[in-house]
């Protein structure tokens, strides 16, 4: 059974910084596609970046493009998402997906997409 465990959230005040991990664990194969999504109070679920098992192919929403970027280290099975340039509406809950690719990772962003999901980490940014 594949886990998932985020962390790596916190309170920042506008402009700063953080960076989450996803650590997981349980056999995720080769054709896997991993991402991050987001959920802020009383919004759907949003993907924000995602990419292939090896950390290639990455995509990047237009809302975080330039300040947010996804990365894989595949010898310590993480992954990453560093966000820079934090702004109020970036504030969700942050969660870590994965899931056997039906598709090219690239345009696995749904959340129909994966199977996998972490508990979440919290990231709140204040003005």
């Amino acid at each position: 059974q594949v886990q998932l465990v985020e962390s790596g959230g916190g309170s920042v005040q506008a402009g700063g910084s953080l960076r989450l991990t996803c650590t997981a664990s349980g056999g995720i194969g080769r054709g896997y596609c991993m991402a991050w999504f987001r959920q802020g109070p009383g919004k759907e679920r949003e993907g924000v970046a995602g990419c292939y098992i090896n950390g290639g192919g990455t995509w990047h929403a237009d809302s975080v493009k330039g300040r947010f970027t996804i990365s894989r280290d595949n010898a310590r099975n993480t992954l990453y998402l560093q966000m820079n340039s934090l702004q109020p509406e970036d504030a969700a809950m942050y969660y870590c997906a994965a899931g056997p690719s039906r598709r090219s990772c690239q345009f696995a962003r749904g959340t129909d997409d994966y199977n996998y999901w972490g508990q979440g980490t919290q990231v709140t940014v204040s003005s």
